[in-house]
Protein backbone atom coordinates (compact mmCIF):
# COMPACT_ATOMS: atom_id res chain seq x y z
CA UNK A 1 0.00 0.00 0.00
CA UNK A 2 0.75 3.98 -0.37
CA UNK A 3 0.16 6.85 0.30
CA UNK A 4 -0.02 10.43 -1.37
CA UNK A 5 -0.33 13.82 0.06
CA UNK A 6 -1.33 16.62 -1.64
CA UNK A 7 -0.78 19.98 -0.26
CA UNK A 8 -2.30 22.76 -2.89
CA UNK A 9 -2.12 26.63 -2.77
CA UNK A 10 -5.44 27.76 -3.21
CA UNK A 11 -6.80 27.83 -6.93
CA UNK A 12 -3.62 26.05 -7.78
CA UNK A 13 -6.44 22.69 -9.54
CA UNK A 14 -6.01 20.49 -6.30
CA UNK A 15 -8.92 19.00 -6.17
CA UNK A 16 -9.16 18.47 -9.37
CA UNK A 17 -5.78 16.72 -9.68
CA UNK A 18 -6.58 14.62 -7.09
CA UNK A 19 -9.89 13.31 -8.61
CA UNK A 20 -7.94 12.59 -11.55
CA UNK A 21 -5.31 10.98 -9.99
CA UNK A 22 -7.81 8.80 -8.07
CA UNK A 23 -9.49 7.54 -10.88
CA UNK A 24 -6.41 7.08 -12.35
CA UNK A 25 -4.62 4.79 -10.07
CA UNK A 26 -7.88 3.17 -8.05
CA UNK A 27 -6.63 4.72 -4.67
CA UNK A 28 -9.45 6.39 -2.41
CA UNK A 29 -9.65 10.15 -2.07
CA UNK A 30 -9.53 11.52 1.33
CA UNK A 31 -10.40 15.15 0.97
CA UNK A 32 -12.10 17.88 3.04
CA UNK A 33 -16.06 16.30 2.59
CA UNK A 34 -14.85 12.91 3.44
CA UNK A 35 -12.56 14.12 6.59
CA UNK A 36 -15.20 16.70 7.83
CA UNK A 37 -17.54 13.82 7.57
CA UNK A 38 -15.17 11.25 9.29
CA UNK A 39 -14.61 13.90 12.45
CA UNK A 40 -18.66 14.41 12.67
CA UNK A 41 -18.79 10.71 13.33
CA UNK A 42 -16.40 11.53 16.37
CA UNK A 43 -18.34 14.02 17.66
CA UNK A 44 -15.98 16.73 16.30
CA UNK A 45 -18.47 19.97 15.94
CA UNK A 46 -19.15 21.79 12.42
CA UNK A 47 -18.27 24.52 14.68
CA UNK A 48 -14.64 23.41 15.88
CA UNK A 49 -13.95 22.53 12.61
CA UNK A 50 -14.42 25.85 11.19
CA UNK A 51 -12.06 27.91 13.89
CA UNK A 52 -8.87 24.94 12.78
CA UNK A 53 -9.66 23.76 9.19
CA UNK A 54 -6.54 25.01 7.38
CA UNK A 55 -6.12 27.81 9.46
CA UNK A 56 -4.38 29.41 12.44
CA UNK A 57 -7.08 29.89 15.24
CA UNK A 58 -7.00 32.96 16.73
CA UNK A 59 -5.96 33.64 20.67
CA UNK A 60 -8.64 32.23 22.42
CA UNK A 61 -9.38 29.23 19.94
CA UNK A 62 -5.47 28.43 20.16
CA UNK A 63 -6.01 28.03 24.54
CA UNK A 64 -8.82 26.29 23.87
CA UNK A 65 -9.33 22.14 24.26
CA UNK A 66 -11.47 22.25 21.03
CA UNK A 67 -8.06 23.00 19.70
CA UNK A 68 -6.60 19.83 20.98
CA UNK A 69 -9.57 17.92 20.09
CA UNK A 70 -9.55 18.96 16.25
CA UNK A 71 -6.33 17.86 15.90
CA UNK A 72 -6.64 14.26 17.42
CA UNK A 73 -9.59 13.46 15.39
CA UNK A 74 -7.97 14.82 12.33
CA UNK A 75 -4.98 12.48 13.25
CA UNK A 76 -7.53 9.84 14.07
CA UNK A 77 -9.24 9.88 10.49
CA UNK A 78 -6.05 9.94 8.63
CA UNK A 79 -4.10 6.73 10.14
CA UNK A 80 -7.66 5.52 10.16
CA UNK A 81 -8.16 5.51 6.69
CA UNK A 82 -4.11 5.10 5.34
CA UNK A 83 -4.24 2.07 7.35
CA UNK A 84 -7.22 0.75 5.54
CA UNK A 85 -5.48 0.94 2.01
CA UNK A 86 -4.07 2.81 -0.82
CA UNK A 87 -5.21 6.74 -0.71
CA UNK A 88 -4.68 9.96 -1.20
CA UNK A 89 -4.56 12.97 1.49
CA UNK A 90 -6.37 16.37 0.16
CA UNK A 91 -4.43 19.08 2.15
CA UNK A 92 -5.13 19.08 5.84
CA UNK A 93 -1.17 18.76 6.95
CA UNK A 94 -0.69 15.35 5.41
CA UNK A 95 2.84 15.65 4.29
CA UNK A 96 3.51 17.10 7.79
CA UNK A 97 1.44 13.90 9.85
CA UNK A 98 2.74 11.18 7.53
CA UNK A 99 6.44 12.71 7.36
CA UNK A 100 9.15 10.21 7.46
CA UNK A 101 6.95 7.42 7.13
CA UNK A 102 7.67 4.69 3.97
CA UNK A 103 5.87 4.51 0.85
CA UNK A 104 4.39 8.39 1.19
CA UNK A 105 4.75 10.79 -1.40
CA UNK A 106 4.40 14.34 -0.78
CA UNK A 107 3.48 16.20 -3.57
CA UNK A 108 2.89 20.35 -4.03
CA UNK A 109 0.80 22.03 -6.45
CA UNK A 110 1.42 25.71 -6.98
CA UNK A 111 0.50 28.06 -10.16
CA UNK A 112 1.61 31.92 -10.63
CA UNK A 113 -0.07 34.28 -8.68
CA UNK A 114 -2.09 35.57 -11.84
CA UNK A 115 -3.41 32.72 -13.02
CA UNK A 116 -4.58 31.71 -10.04
CA UNK A 117 -6.42 35.21 -9.48
CA UNK A 118 -8.00 34.46 -12.50
CA UNK A 119 -9.30 30.90 -11.52
CA UNK A 120 -10.94 32.68 -8.49
CA UNK A 121 -12.10 35.56 -10.33
CA UNK A 122 -14.09 32.83 -12.36
CA UNK A 123 -15.05 30.34 -9.90
CA UNK A 124 -16.46 33.29 -7.46
CA UNK A 125 -18.08 35.59 -9.86
CA UNK A 126 -16.13 38.40 -8.14
CA UNK A 127 -14.03 41.37 -9.07
CA UNK A 128 -10.42 41.53 -8.88
CA UNK A 129 -10.30 43.31 -5.24
CA UNK A 130 -12.30 40.34 -3.99
CA UNK A 131 -10.32 38.07 -5.66
CA UNK A 132 -6.78 39.35 -4.29
CA UNK A 133 -8.83 39.02 -0.78
CA UNK A 134 -9.56 35.57 -1.23
CA UNK A 135 -6.39 34.75 -2.74
CA UNK A 136 -4.53 36.44 0.16
CA UNK A 137 -6.37 35.34 2.97
CA UNK A 138 -6.31 31.34 1.90
CA UNK A 139 -2.40 31.93 1.58
CA UNK A 140 -2.22 33.52 5.30
CA UNK A 141 -4.71 30.97 6.43
CA UNK A 142 -2.64 27.65 4.99
CA UNK A 143 0.70 29.15 6.33
CA UNK A 144 -0.61 29.85 9.44
CA UNK A 145 -2.15 26.50 9.89
CA UNK A 146 0.76 24.20 8.82
CA UNK A 147 3.36 26.64 11.22
CA UNK A 148 0.74 26.64 14.36
CA UNK A 149 -0.32 22.86 14.41
CA UNK A 150 3.06 21.36 12.72
CA UNK A 151 5.98 23.85 13.31
CA UNK A 152 6.94 24.04 9.36
CA UNK A 153 6.82 26.19 6.92
CA UNK A 154 4.94 25.07 4.13
CA UNK A 155 6.50 27.19 1.82
CA UNK A 156 9.93 25.20 2.27
CA UNK A 157 10.64 22.72 -0.91
CA UNK A 158 12.10 20.27 1.28
CA UNK A 159 9.18 18.79 2.82
CA UNK A 160 7.66 17.48 -0.79
CA UNK A 161 9.11 14.89 -3.46
CA UNK A 162 8.09 16.92 -6.43
CA UNK A 163 6.51 20.88 -6.52
CA UNK A 164 4.27 21.13 -9.75
CA UNK A 165 3.47 24.01 -11.71
CA UNK A 166 -0.03 23.81 -12.49
CA UNK A 167 -0.61 26.97 -14.22
CA UNK A 168 -0.58 25.36 -17.77
CA UNK A 169 -1.22 22.01 -17.46
CA UNK A 170 -4.40 19.70 -17.39
CA UNK A 171 -5.08 18.44 -14.08
CA UNK A 172 -4.99 14.58 -15.54
CA UNK A 173 -1.40 15.46 -17.26
CA UNK A 174 -0.28 16.79 -13.69
CA UNK A 175 -1.96 13.38 -12.31
CA UNK A 176 0.09 11.11 -14.93
CA UNK A 177 2.93 13.01 -13.64
CA UNK A 178 2.43 11.91 -9.79
CA UNK A 179 1.51 8.62 -11.01
CA UNK A 180 4.55 8.10 -12.99
CA UNK A 181 6.52 9.49 -9.87
CA UNK A 182 4.68 7.01 -7.81
CA UNK A 183 5.24 3.94 -9.94
CA UNK A 184 9.20 5.11 -9.56
CA UNK A 185 9.60 5.09 -6.08
CA UNK A 186 7.29 2.74 -4.23
CA UNK A 187 8.51 -0.27 -4.39
CA UNK A 188 6.87 -3.70 -2.94
CA UNK A 189 9.23 -3.58 0.21
CA UNK A 190 8.16 0.58 0.83
CA UNK A 191 4.17 -0.55 0.32
CA UNK A 192 4.96 -3.76 2.99
CA UNK A 193 7.19 -0.97 5.29
CA UNK A 194 4.13 1.33 4.66
CA UNK A 195 1.50 -1.08 5.94
CA UNK A 196 3.37 -1.84 8.92
CA UNK A 197 4.32 1.64 9.82
CA UNK A 198 0.75 2.56 9.74
CA UNK A 199 -1.11 0.12 11.65
CA UNK A 200 1.26 1.29 14.16
CA UNK A 201 0.08 4.84 13.76
CA UNK A 202 -3.44 3.83 14.05
CA UNK A 203 -2.99 1.44 16.88
CA UNK A 204 -0.96 4.13 18.77
CA UNK A 205 -3.61 6.81 17.69
CA UNK A 206 -6.33 3.77 19.01
CA UNK A 207 -4.42 3.70 22.15
CA UNK A 208 -4.62 7.70 22.97
CA UNK A 209 -8.64 8.02 22.16
CA UNK A 210 -9.18 5.12 24.94
CA UNK A 211 -7.29 7.11 27.29
CA UNK A 212 -8.31 10.43 26.77
CA UNK A 213 -11.67 10.41 25.59
CA UNK A 214 -13.04 6.78 26.60
CA UNK A 215 -11.67 6.84 29.96
CA UNK A 216 -10.93 10.80 30.39
CA UNK A 217 -7.44 9.37 32.57
CA UNK A 218 -6.25 12.87 33.50
CA UNK A 219 -3.11 12.59 31.36
CA UNK A 220 -1.66 15.85 29.86
CA UNK A 221 -0.13 15.98 26.21
CA UNK A 222 -0.47 11.98 26.18
CA UNK A 223 1.22 10.36 23.26
CA UNK A 224 1.65 6.27 22.42
CA UNK A 225 4.41 5.79 20.52
CA UNK A 226 4.22 1.74 19.03
CA UNK A 227 6.52 -0.39 17.53
CA UNK A 228 4.73 -3.82 16.80
CA UNK A 229 2.84 -4.88 19.41
CA UNK A 230 5.17 -2.60 22.28
CA UNK A 231 3.83 0.52 23.56
CA UNK A 232 5.49 3.49 24.80
CA UNK A 233 2.90 5.89 26.35
CA UNK A 234 4.67 9.81 27.07
CA UNK A 235 2.82 12.64 28.83
CA UNK A 236 2.61 14.42 32.38
CA UNK A 237 0.19 13.07 34.97
CA UNK A 238 -0.49 14.71 38.75
CA UNK A 239 -0.81 11.45 40.29
CA UNK A 240 0.54 7.61 40.04
CA UNK A 241 -3.05 6.26 39.86
CA UNK A 242 -3.58 8.33 36.58
CA UNK A 243 -0.17 6.34 35.21
CA UNK A 244 -1.46 3.37 36.32
CA UNK A 245 -5.16 4.03 35.05
CA UNK A 246 -3.42 4.63 31.56
CA UNK A 247 -1.49 1.75 31.85
CA UNK A 248 -4.42 -0.30 32.09
CA UNK A 249 -6.13 1.57 29.28
CA UNK A 250 -3.26 0.76 26.82
CA UNK A 251 -3.47 -3.30 27.67
CA UNK A 252 -6.97 -3.19 27.01
CA UNK A 253 -6.61 -2.21 23.07
CA UNK A 254 -6.79 -4.73 21.23
CA UNK A 255 -3.08 -5.49 19.37
CA UNK A 256 -1.15 -4.24 22.69
CA UNK A 257 0.85 -7.08 24.13
CA UNK A 258 3.21 -4.96 25.87
CA UNK A 259 3.09 -1.58 27.53
CA UNK A 260 5.90 0.17 28.83
CA UNK A 261 5.45 3.48 30.98
CA UNK A 262 7.28 6.78 30.69
CA UNK A 263 4.63 9.29 31.88
CA UNK A 264 5.81 11.77 34.23
CA UNK A 265 4.14 12.74 37.54
CA UNK A 266 4.75 16.81 37.36
CA UNK A 267 2.56 17.60 40.97
CA UNK A 268 0.21 20.60 40.44
CA UNK A 269 0.23 20.49 36.86
CA UNK A 270 -2.61 22.11 34.91
CA UNK A 271 -3.78 23.41 31.08
CA UNK A 272 -6.23 25.91 30.41
CA UNK A 273 -9.48 23.78 30.08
Amino acid sequence: MAVICVAREFAALGDETVQELARMTGYKSIDKGYIEAKMTERGVSPEVRTKYDEKKPGFWASLSQDRDDYLHFLKTVMFDEAAAGDCIISGRGGFAIFAGVPGTICIKLVAPRDTRLQRVRSRFKCDDKRAEQLLRQNDRDRRGFHDYFFGVDWNDPVYFDMTINTGREHPATVARIIDQLRTLIITEEKEKECMSRMAELNLGQAIVTEIAYARRIPVHFVEADVKGAKVSLHGVANTQSAIDAATAAAQSVKGVEMVENAIQIVQEFAVMP
